[in-house]
Formats: structure tokens, C-alpha cells, sequence
């Protein structure tokens, strides 16, 4: 029975499908080494494809921002030169050449309500989004904030928020008036420092100076460091009549309100007639918007006296009339 039950035994073993498995390890140590070299610049390609992908993510949501902008056209050109810029320096590096180190600081020139300081909060968040700055918030100061009364103190004002604006950007409107007291104000002080903190700092923060485009010119030539440190300089034109008329429309619709026809016409007598009258001091799209925002409450002041009881509709609730824009000239 014991030989029956062994030969059984045997032809079931041959009837069931074989479990071996030939594991060879020797072989394949020999291709090991260069297939890790390989994957690991797999992954390397793999990571830099993510990144870069992040970024295009990135500078499309700022791009959206600066397309809310009404004009501007050049400055969002500059941009986008600078997203290639970053670009093309990161996929340098990947390809094993040399990666030219840029420099960020900016030189703002236009009038008044021409767009300056949203740029420049843009940029910030821009070259946070590409990896440029760590922090990428905007510090806006001006002269008060900078100079001091007594010798050392505005180095120190200056020092102090410099340090602050680390990681993201330093923006100073009305720059010239710095070096507006001579050698002997305080304020040469400040850009002593400031140039000295462009030195030390090199891209652990953007120093960006705005103002007049005159003025500015005869800033530059007041240091003979000063030029040389700037090399993005962006002129901010005064807006055109059909484009201040635009942000108006823009304004009203951010806030639930509709200009009506002849309201349109009347701002745009208006701002033509801020332009003649005011040349060397309108405030473009600041004007605009005062204009809008003293629009809006004499409207509030009509509808009161209109309804002191009752609800206005909510068409009317909208709806900005012709003499809703008269606004007094001082």
C-alpha cells in the first residue's frame, strides 16, 4: 500500500502545473550600477518637469492679474521676458551650463495713478511664485519712513526696513525726494545704504524706486552707483481718455454699479477737461477713481432723499446717473 500510495503521490505531482522560480542574481549586478545613474536622472527630469509645470502654473495666475490691468501692455511683455528669463536659467542648470545670475531691481518713471504700485505688488508675487523671492509681500515706504532726524539715524530707519522687506520687495514712491536737501540732509544717508544693501543682498530681495520720470532722471545722476544697479527701468505713460473710461466701467462693476449713457459721456468731458486744466499733475487712474467714489455717494445722498422711507429698487440701487458725477474742482 506504502509503494501505491508513494507512485499516487508521484503522478499527481507531475499532473499539478510547476511553482519554481529561477531567481539569477549575479547577472544582473553588473547592469545595476548604470541603471540606478539612470534612474535617478530619470526622477531628476521627472522633478524639473513638475517644477516647471508649477511655474507655468504660477505665472499664468499672475498673468491673469496683470491682464485685469487696463493697458499696460509693454510693461506685461517685460513680464513675461522675465518668466523666460527664469525659465530658461532653471532648464541651463538641468543641461549642465552656466547660469548667468540676474538682477531684479527696478526703476518705476510715470505720473501719478498710472499703475505703478500695482506692478510692483504683482511682481512681487511673481517672483515669489518662481522661486526669486522667499516671501514675495510688497513694503511701500517714501521718504518720512527713511530719513531720520540727527546723523546715523536714517542708516538705521534704512536697515531696519530693508530688513523687513528680506525676501520680498522694497518699494520707495517718490524716490528723488531722497536727495532733494543736498550733501547735507539726512537723506543721503539712506541711499548710501540702500546701495550698499543691493551689494550685500544680491537677490534676497528687489529694491524697486518709482516717481516722476524727470525727477527720477535727475535722481540716477545724483550717485554714480545708483544707474548701473537698476537695469529693468519702466516708463508708465499717462493713460488714454478711452482707457480711463474703462477703469471707470471696471470700478463700477466691482462694486454692483452700472454708469448709464450719458453718465459715460459726462466723466468723459470730464477727465478731457482734468487733462487740459491739470496736465502737469493729473492723476490719471486715482482721478478716476475719486471720481467714481464721490459719484457713488452723491448717489447714496439722491436715493436717500428720494426714498427716506421706502427701499429703492435694485436697479436704482445701481444705476449711476449724470448728476450723480457732478464733482466740484478745487
Amino acid at each position: 500500500m506504502g509503494n501505491v500510495s508513494s507512485a499516487s503521490q508521484m503522478a499527481m505531482a507531475k499532473s499539478r502545473p510547476s511553482r519554481q522560480i529561477n531567481i539569477v542574481l549575479r547577472p544582473n549586478e553588473q547592469a545595476s550600477a548604470p541603471r540606478t545613474e539612470s534612474a535617478a536622472a530619470t526622477t531628476e527630469l521627472a522633478e524639473a518637469a513638475i517644477l516647471t509645470q508649477s511655474q507655468h502654473s504660477a505665472f499664468g495666475e499672475v498673468r491673469q492679474e496683470f491682464d485685469r490691468l487696463i493697458g499696460l501692455q509693454h510693461i506685461k511683455d517685460i513680464a513675461f521676458e522675465l518668466y523666460a528669463v527664469i525659465q530658461m536659467n532653471q532648464r541651463r542648470q538641468e543641461a549642465g551650463l552656466l547660469s548667468p545670475s540676474h538682477v531684479y531691481h527696478m526703476l518705476f518713471k510715470g505720473n501719478p495713478g498710472t499703475g505703478k504700485t500695482s506692478v510692483a505688488r504683482i511682481m512681487a508675487k511673481m517672483f515669489q511664485k518662481l522661486g526669486i523671492l522667499s516671501k514675495g509681500h510688497l513694503l511701500e515706504v517714501e521718504r518720512a519712513d527713511l530719513v531720520g532726524e540727527y546723523i546715523g539715524h536714517s542708516a538705521q530707519k534704512t536697515r531696519d526696513l530693508i530688513k523687513k522687506a528680506m525676501g520680498g520687495v522694497l518699494f520707495i514712491d517718490e524716490a528723488y525726494s531722497l536727495a532733494r536737501g543736498g550733501e547735507k540732509d539726512f537723506g543721503k544717508e539712506c541711499i548710501d545704504c540702500l546701495v550698499k544693501a543691493m551689494e550685500d543682498h544680491k537677490n534676497q530681495f528687489v529694491l524697486i524706486l518709482a516717481g516722476y520720470c524727470d525727477e527720477m532722471d535727475w535722481f540716477m545722476q545724483t550717485n554714480s552707483g545708483l544707474p548701473s544697479r537698476f537695469p529693468i527701468q519702466i516708463d508708465f505713460p499717462d493713460y488714454q481718455v478711452d482707457q480711463l473710461i474703462q477703469i471707470a466701467e471696471s470700478i463700477s462693476k466691482e462694486q454692483d454699479y452700472v454708469l448709464m449713457p450719458q453718465a459715460l459721456e459726462q466723466l468723459k468731458e470730464m477727465i478731457i477737461t482734468e487733462k487740459i486744466q491739470s496736465s502737469h499733475i493729473f492723476s490719471n487712474a486715482r482721478y478716476v477713481r475719486n471720481v467714481m467714489e464721490k459719484a457713488m455717494r452723491n448717489q447714496a445722498v439722491r436715493l436717500l432723499q428720494q426714498y427716506p422711507v421706502k427701499s429703492p429698487s435694485k436697479q436704482e440701487l445701481m444705476t449711476l446717473r449724470i448728476d450723480d458725477l457732478m464733482v466740484e474742482r478745487k
